[in-house]
């Protein structure tokens, strides 16, 4: 299942205290970034946080 346009607005709505946050759409699915570094993705409407 491909997540919604509209949890990724939710998403980024949340992360908008942050500069720099972008995105990319791939397959359906998003993956985040953050100054250019990925930090996490979302997959079918859940937002996943990369562990480093």
């Amino acid at each position: 299942m491909a997540s919604t346009k509209e949890f990724l607005d939710l998403v980024l709505d949340r992360l908008s205290v942050l500069d720099d946050v972008t995105y990319r759409a791939m397959m359906g699915e998003y993956v985040v970034y953050y100054k250019d570094k990925v930090i996490g993705g979302i997959y079918d409407n859940r937002f996943l946080v990369k562990y480093t």
